[in-house]
């Protein structure tokens, strides 16, 4: 598996981010969504991470808006049937690691409070939970965590 970035404007990506959103719909209203289009994916300051099977599909993503104060994770997926070899954590470290190139030292995120294996990932790779940051509003069904790195 390789992660490179990416357009997000792409066949297969789209179907990702479509898979993501019909997950992301099926558990939470959808003033509760906060995700991102394709438009959004392509601006200047978003890098977009693709993963891929060895056989060139897509198999994941995820992206990273740098903005002046932080990074902020968004529209991280990995296929259910691409799960549990790492892939996730490969993609938020390439995330990380250019953001960082970029002089990001804080990164954010908000998920949800159902979606038990991704808060343990973000737990396992150094994110601490907080409260809502941007444009959020304080929510039951948002977990919000920051990580900061040297």
């Amino acid at each position: 598996m390789q992660v490179t970035f990416e357009t997000p404007d792409q066949p297969d990506v789209h179907a990702l981010i479509a898979e993501l959103d019909a997950y992301l719909y099926s558990l939470y209203p959808p003033e509760n969504v906060y995700a991102l289009d394709i438009a959004s994916l392509l601006a200047p300051n978003v890098e977009f991470a693709v993963a891929r099977d060895a056989g060139g599909s897509a198999i994941g993503c995820a992206a990273v808006v740098v903005t002046p104060e932080y990074g902020e994770i968004k529209r991280m997926y990995v296929r259910p049937t691409a799960r549990g070899q790492g892939l996730a954590r490969k993609l938020i470290s390439a995330l990380e690691e250019k953001a960082r190139a970029q002089g990001c030292s804080v990164f954010m995120l908000e998920t949800g409070p159902t979606m038990q294996e991704a808060l343990a990932l973000y737990e396992r790779m150094g994110y601490k939970h907080r409260g809502a940051f941007g444009d959020y509003p304080e929510d039951p069904l948002s977990v919000f965590m920051q990580k900061v790195v040297a």
